[in-house]
């Protein structure tokens, strides 16, 4: 006798970023404003640190008004069954596209940097100085703002990929503020204007390997990688664990930061129902979507299956 039972969890829409969203946009708003006076004061000072810093900013402005709008989508397309396991996809996509941003932000800064060796200019650091020195202040208390937002433990935020990407904007703001500070302190006390493009290729390299590993996390959940060897072997274990259920085969990906959906197929010499088996594995993997399938078998232990 065969008896198939499935269960389907969707995606919980609570799990959704309407307060990470409201962060983002705060974090838009106070960043465009700075972005400003940075392209104003480089212009008008002559420097050339604090104008590629402002550019910088600039370009994050967009890629956080990218993640503002994932967020907004994911949000308002909740509930939409066109969307089988749910938007949680869509913040994870929003910081895929930030990564890319950022990687065109490395590209500008580093060709700047060295073109910088070559046609230094004079500069009024005093003014310089004080408008990057605002504009450090201003990322810090951004990166406050996103930093605090995904300290809690039991908000999903903690392990959001877009927020991750917002937070990594802000981050590298801060950075490429701090290195023209530097810069720009080292051409005023001791003349050494090199150090303006030199800062730039080390700010270039930093936020790089940042970058690096957003796009590579970002990219595992949109291609729906799945989920390593060790977290498959838990799942095996907690369902063979009494010797009557047997693992056939067992799906699991990532849809979602922290959000993982599994198809498992379960053979039986005492079938339960699905809940059954979705209470076993809760404690190993937090699963939104599960569906499982359970086949009767004969009487006695089910076959045991050798795992390295």
């Amino acid at each position: 006798m065969k008896a198939d039972r499935q269960c389907h969890y969707r995606f919980d829409a609570e799990t959704l970023h309407a307060s990470a969203e409201r962060s983002t946009i705060r974090v838009i708003a106070l960043t465009s404003v700075m972005m400003i006076a940075e392209i104003v004061g480089g212009i008008a000072f002559g420097s050339m640190a604090l104008l590629a810093d402002g550019w910088h900013m600039a370009t994050h402005v967009a890629a956080l008004g990218i993640t503002a709008l994932a967020y907004r989508y994911a949000r308002t397309h909740a509930d939409s069954p066109v969307y089988t396991f749910g938007t949680g996809k869509f913040g994870v996509l929003g910081g895929f596209a930030s990564g890319v941003a950022l990687m065109v932000v490395v590209v500008f800064m580093a060709v700047e940097s060295f073109a910088r060796l070559f046609r230094p200019g004079s500069i009024e650091f005093n003014e310089a100085i004080a408008i990057a020195l605002l504009g450090l202040l201003v990322n810090l208390l951004s990166a406050w703002w996103l930093h605090d937002h995904g300290e809690a433990d039991s908000h999903p935020h903690a392990h959001d990929h877009n927020l991750r990407a917002a937070y990594l904007h802000v981050l590298a703001d801060a950075l490429t503020s701090v290195l023209a500070l530097i810069a720009l302190g080292c051409g005023k006390l001791l003349g050494w204007i090199w150090m303006d493009p030199l800062m730039g290729i080390v700010g270039a390299l930093v936020i790089a390997r940042w970058c690096f590993g957003l796009l590579r996390d970002s990219t595992a959940i949109l291609l729906d990688t799945r989920a390593d060897e060790a977290t498959e072997r838990a799942m095996r274990d907690a369902v063979e664990r009494d010797g009557a259920h047997r693992v056939a085969d067992l799906h699991v990906w990532h849809i979602a930061p922290n959000q993982m959906a599994a198809i498992v197929e379960v053979e039986s010499t005492a079938p339960q129902p699905p809940d059954y088996y979705r209470r076993l594995l809760e404690g190993v993997v937090r699963l939104v979507h599960v569906t499982v399938q359970v086949t009767q078998m004969p009487g006695g232990r089910v076959a045991q299956v050798n795992r390295e």
